[in-house]
């Protein structure tokens, strides 16, 4: 902002200071905006590299289906399912850092030589899509009110139009809304005036909220692949290439990447979670080879003992099973976690007196059950029998005081599920004296015996559970998900997906569906402050929609 000479001061000394400041003030800037264009030159380079790879994977494609039909067909068919899904990963990807990219560039300046009050040349546009003459289409016209002129009251005469199509999504049906502007003059100062096209997800995109929607909820709550999708489509009339499929995907995650985050932020905010993770298969890239990634979940549910928290499930995926990435997941929790017996969980409960402070275990019923299960599926040994029989009867104890309060719970524990704990524990004890050392019904108490202070601390706070079921019902969506589309394209549509996931199954949790919440948060997020962005996390979303109706 400049300074009028009357308010610079006369006294030498304050005149250097305030030179010295405003230097100070020019450094940082330039400092800053060169970090900037080092790192948008470094976005662009990686959107470079993501093109070359697409043209590479489109060429092998087209040689692929160019040799389809042969002896070695079924060969090539697996090749070609490959190739598609690396190819929506990478479109989806060089998309989504096309978003980030465009977001962190600095708005053109006007040319120098540009004539004062006169706008810089705009850039070349590209052609619209043009959608079949089949689908139904409906109009709204944007009217401008009146001439921005302050003080001129002169009516306003058309002169043309800009017409853009949209495509839409209404359940059942693609529809084509074109919404029609009039450019109009004043007839009394000859200013021209045109009403603002209203806003949409992606800027200058071709389709509305409700088209990115349902695309999400199509690949990720139906495991449909967009390739397929676009098959899908394509019979309706709606000609959607993989391609620009993958491209909505990957700029719909990106406008959603702040709202999984404050989901995560809730669900580590709490004091009791449960953990676990799922393996699944990556395409490595090169070699045509696949590789085992992992998803992560992690829940928050409080309804089981009246809690008043909204329950939310936080996914993450990394590209191993290293140790490291749970740490790093939970670096910021402090409280009871539901887990298996994962080795990478362990340094957690030995950081006693460290920030942001300890993490108790809390062991799984439901994974000792299944180790005797396992032994009396395969020899029918009467031991493992009674040992089932034995942890049903804590089973049993719980399922009453389900959704009652803690200190109910608390205390049905410690009349009946704590005698027949300490029962348990002598009868494994003896039984593990009469039996085999190395066979697998000695592996399946020891396993037991081994967590006995974990598997028994339910019993003492009544927010705790006997198992980790929760956990794993919110990770079946990607069991039926590998079912379908057997391995995932990249790692960085594992990322991908965990965005997707947990909004979807946290609307889930929290009774909104899905596709109704994404087509409402996706026609309003790229407007709305950031700063307010918990006023559309899952749980708030339907309290804004009874204010709506309210009003």
């Amino acid at each position: 902002m400049s300074a009028t000479p009357d308010q610079l001061p006369n006294d030498v000394e304050e005149m250097k200071q305030l030179f010295l400041a405003q230097a100070a003030n020019l450094e940082k800037l330039t400092a800053d905006l060169a970090a900037a264009s080092a790192e948008l030159a470094a976005a662009r380079a990686g959107l470079m590299s993501y093109a070359i790879e697409i043209e590479k994977l489109k060429f092998q494609l087209a040689r692929l289906r160019r040799q389809k039909f042969g002896s070695s067909s079924e060969r090539i068919e697996r090749e070609i399912v490959q190739l598609e899904l690396r190819l929506e990963e990478l479109e989806a990807t060089k998309a989504a850092a096309e978003a980030k990219a465009e977001a962190a560039s600095p708005a053109p300046a006007t040319p120098i030589d540009m004539p004062a009050g006169q706008p810089a040349p705009a850039k070349p546009k590209k052609p619209r899509r043009k959608f079949s003459e089949k689908l139904t289409r409906t109009t709204v016209v944007h009217e401008p009110q009146a001439c921005p002129t302050p003080g001129c009251d002169g009516a306003l005469r058309k002169v043309s139009e800009d017409v853009t199509e949209v495509l839409k999504y209404i359940p059942g049906r693609f529809e084509v809304e074109r919404h029609i502007r009039p450019v109009c003059s004043c007839r009394k100062c000859e200013t021209m005036v045109q009403a603002p096209m209203p806003p949409l997800p992606i800027p200058r995109g071709e389709a509305d909220a409700s088209v990115l929607a349902h695309v999400a909820i199509a690949k990720y709550c139906d495991h449909i692949p967009l390739y397929r999708q676009s098959e899908i489509y394509a019979r309706d009339d709606v000609e959607l290439d993989r391609s620009k499929l993958a491209d909505w995907n990957g700029k719909s995650a990106w406008l959603l990447e702040p709202l999984a985050e404050k989901i995560g932020a809730h669900v580590m905010a709490g004091k009791v979670i449960h953990a676990d993770d799922t393996p699944v298969k990556v395409l490595a890239p090169g070699n045509g080879t696949t590789k085992t990634g992992r998803f992560w979940a992690y829940l928050r549910d409080e309804r089981p003992h009246l809690g008043s928290a909204p329950p939310a499930v936080f996914y993450q995926f990394t590209p191993d099973r290293k140790g490291e990435h749970c740490r790093a997941h939970l670096a910021a929790f402090s409280g009871h976690l539901h887990a298996d017996g994962f080795s990478g969980f362990a340094q957690l409960y030995e950081r006693a007196g460290a920030k942001p402070g300890p993490i108790i275990e809390i062991g799984c019923w439901s994974h000792v059950r299944r180790g005797f299960f396992d032994v009396f599926e395969s020899n029918g040994s009467p031991i493992a029998k009674e040992a089932l029989e034995k942890i049903g009867v804590l089973f049993d104890i719980e399922r009453p005081i389900a959704g009652k309060s803690p200190d109910l719970r608390q205390q049905v524990r410690a009349e009946l599920a704590k005698p027949r704990l300490d029962v348990l524990a002598a009868w494994l004890d003896e039984q593990l004296q009469r039996i085999p050392g190395r066979s697998e019904l000695a592996k399946a108490i020891r396993y037991a015996r081994s967590r006995w202070d974990a598997l028994t601390r339910y019993i003492e706070d009544g927010r705790l559970e006997i198992s980790n079921n929760a956990v794993e019902n919110v990770l079946r969506c990607i069991g039926i998900g590998r079912k379908n589309w057997l391995f995932l394209g990249s790692d960085s549509g594992g990322q991908r997906a965990a965005i997707f996931y947990t909004i979807i199954r946290t609307c889930v949790l929290n009774g909104v569906e899905p596709e109704a919440y994404l087509r409402e948060v996706l026609a309003c997020i790229g407007e709305f402050p950031i700063n307010r962005i918990s006023e559309l996390l899952p749980w708030n979303f339907a309290a804004r929609k009874d204010c709506r109706r309210a009003a």
